[in-house]
């Protein structure tokens, strides 16, 4: 019994979130700020679409199902007729990366956090609404890609 006690300590400690000092979360920190600060908020989707998986799925509360083209499309749609009139920015203290291992080794990683959402109103941009995400990363060929997205828990933002 202490065996099996032991080995689910053990199992819990390799599983915990990674430091915010460490590789892998800086890393995927980098990543964080390519999807938004990069491809929502500039609107250089290139940079978005390089990092997306070719078999993406994003999971929205409000908006659905979406796979990679429409994904893009609607972000093209959406945020990018006005470039800068909606931003999107991470909530300090609020990310976590988790990393997945098969065997010992790194193969992924589950990304998780808030963020709020700002809209440009009188000409200043105004936080307008919170919500959390999860993201799933996969190593392909020794790139992190973006395979998985969950949008979630969409609400008014209110100080």
């Amino acid at each position: 019994m202490i065996i099996f006690i032991a080995m689910l300590f053990y199992n819990f400690v390799l599983n915990a979130q990674v430091d915010d000092n460490s590789d892998l979360y800086k890393t995927l920190k980098s990543k964080d700020s390519i999807i938004f600060k990069r491809g929502f908020n500039l609107c250089e989707t290139e940079k978005l679409n390089a990092i997306i998986a070719d078999d993406f799925e994003f999971y929205h509360d409000v908006s659905g199902i979406q796979n990679k083209a429409q994904f893009l499309t609607i972000i093209k749609k959406n945020l990018c007729t006005k470039p800068g009139n909606n931003t999107r920015q991470l909530v300090d203290n609020s990310l976590e990366v988790h990393p997945l291992k098969s065997n010992g080794v790194l193969y992924g990683a589950i990304q998780k956090g808030k963020h709020t959402f700002q809209e440009k109103q009188k000409g200043v941009l105004k936080t307008v609404g919170i919500a959390a995400f999860t993201h799933l990363w996969i190593l392909e060929n020794n790139i992190w890609k973006l395979k998985r997205v969950l949008s979630y828990d969409h609400k008014p933002y209110s100080e």
